[in-house]
């Protein structure tokens, strides 16, 4: 096999052991460091000089990407990503590595020794561990509505008992990370909640009670997008039914005034069918 085609394959970096299984001769490697071909991040591993930094800055900490950051690689929902997050398992050596928070954890997965980004399971549970409640729950719905996991899957798994309540109330149904939020803060309301209810040609985040409709506006809402949804509010409101709609600041940053509208809009019986 060709060394620089196995090297590309493996994400640009990979361990001298598994090249060589893979039927690379040491002498090869040899010649395409000295050559500058490739670079040594630490002992044992090789990359291409244009590699992802990120991977190569984890071998050569010999840790693995995760918690949010590998959430973030993957595309899932995160609140906000302030460090990097790696993980490294008990007593294992290496881990240093400034400005970034490291998770010693046993993972819930076992890890391969070629492993540099974190498995979707073990990224979880080390996100319900690290992250507040609404934050994880919205990483964890992002990974189930994207279809990474599945809860029958994860239920089978020995999460601890921070990772079980996440699990407990974790939906794939939630079309963005904001709309995790919603449930857990409006439950004490004891009012009916179907997110992602079908109305009239289109989906609303959320139908409270029989009427009420909460609509989240995230950054991709402007444009024709906007002008479809306005017109879907109408279309909704001429019907019968009535909508608040809010953005990712207010969900986020001033969530006591979104509540109290919500409340007000149910003590008036906005949320009942007439």
């Amino acid at each position: 096999m060709d060394l620089l085609d196995a090297v590309e394959s493996s994400s640009g970096i990979a361990r001298v052991a598994t090249l060589e299984r893979r039927g690379v001769r040491r002498a090869r490697i040899a010649a395409a460091l000295d050559s500058g071909t490739l670079i040594r991040p630490r002992r044992g591993w090789v990359a291409l000089p244009d590699a992802d930094i990120e991977l190569v800055a984890a071998a050569r900490a010999g840790v693995v990407l995760s918690c949010i950051t590998a959430a973030r690689r993957r595309s899932l929902w995160v609140l906000e990503e302030t460090e990097y997050h790696v993980a490294a398992a008990p007593h294992a050596r290496g881990g240093k590595r400034p400005g970034a928070h490291v998770h010693w954890a046993q993972p819930v997965v076992p890890r391969h020794p070629d492993a540099l980004v974190d498995g979707v399971e073990n990224m979880l549970a080390i996100v319900s561990a690290c992250q507040p409640f609404e934050p994880a729950l919205a990483v964890w719905e992002s990974a189930l509505r994207v279809g990474l996991v599945t809860k029958t899957a994860l239920e089978m798994l020995p999460f601890h008992h921070r990772a079980r309540e996440i699990l407990a109330v974790a939906s794939p149904y939630s079309d963005s990370g904001l709309e995790s939020f919603i449930v857990p803060r409006l439950k004490w309301m004891r009012v009916r909640i179907i997110p992602q209810a079908w109305l009239l040609g289109h989906r609303v985040d959320f139908l409270i009670g029989d009427r009420l409709i909460l609509q989240i506006d995230g950054g991709h809402h402007m444009g024709a997008q906007r002008l479809s949804d306005n017109a879907h509010d109408a279309l909704l409101m001429i019907n019968g039914f009535h909508v608040i709609r809010v953005g990712y600041s207010q969900i986020v940053g001033d969530w006591a005034r979104v509540q109290d509208v919500i409340m007000r809009a149910v003590a008036q019986g906005l949320h009942l069918a007439k």
